[in-house]
């Protein structure tokens, strides 16, 4: 069985994408905006980290027009809420020190 630490997603390890898998997570659909206002990042940080977790498939983009406004939202997929799942499961058991 692989020890505790190399279940770790390494693409959980930046605290922006632990914290946009959580928002997701627990929400549906949330947009662009929100998510930069709940992280506190910029719109190129927000961006690069979402294309990372999009080109690993764990989570999924909606790009649609609301009016004449542009409105992008994202969604976590079930191979993403695997992941992450599992990730904090790992995180978990180390904290109680299971290793």
């Amino acid at each position: 069985m692989k020890s505790i630490i190399h279940q770790l997603d390494k693409a959980f390890e930046n605290r922006i994408r632990l914290g946009l898998m959580s928002i997701l997570s627990v929400n549906d659909w949330v947009e662009f905006n929100e998510l930069k206002t709940l992280l506190e990042v910029t719109d190129g940080n927000l961006a690069s980290h979402i294309s990372a977790l999009d080109k690993k498939g764990f989570i999924e983009t909606r790009k649609r027009f609301v009016g004449k406004k542009p409105n992008t939202t994202f969604r976590i997929t079930d191979d993403g809420r695997e992941a992450f799942s599992n990730h904090i499961n790992a995180l978990e058991m180390l904290l109680k020190g299971a290793i």
